[in-house]
């Protein structure tokens, strides 16, 4: 893990870091760095698209429910109008569908982001605790196939870092 002292320098090194074949690496700032996720190799994600699934489900179990209930369950003939009402329905179904869209978002991103994770090596690195405050770290994990300990140690020292640290597991 190399630590930085200004965004900049972790952009720059994350950029040579993935050019060099590197691809389990991960960035931690205390800010959003424009270009760092790039930097890094993300994706577009799936999320919307999940979100959206969980909002036509969410559709069509409110207006499902609506119509069970009013037409087959609890049949109500009230002044000769009819049981099926779409424009009746139409409250019920849309509070169902933003809370199917939502749910899907809130557990989509829990399970894309592999959380809960209470514990991480990278919590034992010194000084760490100022990557929420005013440090920048890199870091290459060591599942990643181009890795090798002495190799990937001066790799990250020929990128000018304030320190480099090895995590232990």
């Amino acid at each position: 893990m190399a630590e930085f002292e200004k965004p900049d320098e972790l952009l720059e090194a994350t950029r040579r870091t993935f050019s060099t074949g590197y691809r389990k690496i991960d960035a931690y700032s205390p800010m959003p760095i424009h270009g760092l996720a790039q930097a890094l190799g993300f994706e577009q994600t799936r999320l919307p698209f999940l979100v959206f699934a969980g909002g036509v489900i969410g559709a069509i179990v409110g207006y499902g429910l609506c119509y069970w209930v009013s037409v087959l369950a609890y049949p109500l003939n009230v002044g000769g109008r009819p049981l099926h009402s779409g424009p009746a329905f139409i409250p019920v179904t849309f509070e169902i569908t933003i809370l199917f869209a939502a749910l899907a978002a809130v557990f989509g991103m829990i399970i894309a982001n592999g959380l809960p994770m209470p514990y991480h090596p990278v919590f034992n690195v010194p000084g760490f605790s100022r990557a929420s405050q005013d440090r920048f770290f890199l870091c290459i994990e060591a599942d990643d196939p181009q890795f090798d300990q002495d190799g990937t140690k001066r790799f990250l020292e020929s990128l000018n870092p304030h320190e480099v640290s090895e995590i232990d597991r």
